[in-house]
């Protein structure tokens, strides 16, 4: 379905919450929604490139089919020092040669797609358009640094800037949205009424990278600005102008999970609501 008004869509982060806005996706993509462009940080961007590729199956796939695999996520190599996720063979084995994604189509669709990450030395939020990186090499580095979160992930270099999860200090990219002129339709991946409470790891990651004082002082106000852009999202979504799907409920997954059947189900929830709201996302587009 085409809207006669440009509409964007924005994908917020989750871990393997994510799995929720995966199956939101593919119902989207059953249903042939067009959205003049696509924001997403952290799980959200990679859901997204899934669809730039018009490989929606790829986001079932690679946030279920792996996660018992030790390649995948392991507690193990986070204590030797490593990323509890791998995220080589997350970001180079599976798109590469696993379940390959399909850099052509994703490279020549016409729908912008918009990457967020967060500069370390800064603090701030930085967006990459698809057509500002020039390989696939490039894209796949700065999905990367989307989904790098402080502690179990480290920093990711990108022509000389070190850059983290784009969650951090744009947790859900609206703002970016508004800003083109687009009519946002958001995925969230927390349930009506969530509130984020201040991060209890503040002062390990002070320890850890006393070299990014920016990053840190985001790090520490995070919920603050998290929970003042779900403010903003509840007060336009009763105005009418954005038009919101979230889960029910998460169904005890968390950004890290292992439980297969868990995140079939959570991925099935987002079919099924992507599916009840359909007439209703219908209307807003339509207007």
């Amino acid at each position: 379905m085409q809207s006669d008004a440009a509409a964007g869509l924005v994908l917020e982060g989750g871990g393997l919450r994510g799995n929720f806005s995966a199956g939101v996706l593919r119902h989207f993509t059953d249903m042939c929604f067009v959205f003049s462009s696509l924001y997403g940080v952290s799980m959200g961007a990679c859901n997204g490139a899934n669809i730039i590729s018009k490989q929606p199956e790829r986001n079932r796939i690679t946030n279920t089919c792996f996660v018992n695999d030790s390649r995948y996520l392991s507690y193990i190599r986070l204590l030797k020092g490593g990323d509890l996720f791998g995220m080589d063979f997350i970001f180079r084995d599976i798109p590469l040669h696993i379940v390959p994604i399909d850099y052509e189509t994703f490279k020549n669709n016409s729908v912008k797609f918009w990457i967020g990450v967060t500069d370390c030395y800064t603090g701030n939020a930085v967006m990459f358009e698809k057509s500002m990186l020039e390989s696939r090499d490039d894209v796949l580095t700065i999905m990367r640094a989307s989904a790098s979160l402080p502690l179990i992930a480290k920093p990711v270099e990108y022509n000389g800037v070190l850059y983290m999860d784009g969650g951090i200090a744009n947790p859900i990219p609206l703002q970016q949205c508004l800003e083109h002129g687009e009519k946002p339709v958001l995925i969230l991946t927390q349930p009506a009424g969530y509130r984020k409470r201040a991060s209890k790891s503040v002062l390990l990651c002070k320890w850890r990278y006393p070299q990014f004082p920016e990053l840190n002082r985001v790090l520490e106000h995070r919920h603050e600005e998290y929970n003042d852009v779900l403010a903003t999202i509840e007060a336009k979504e009763k105005r009418g102008d954005v038009f919101v799907i979230r889960p029910e409920s998460t169904l005890g997954v968390g950004r890290v999970c292992r439980n297969q059947r868990q995140l079939y189900e959570l991925y099935d929830e987002g079919y099924a609501l992507a599916q009840k709201c359909t007439p209703a996302l219908q209307e807003f587009l339509s207007v």
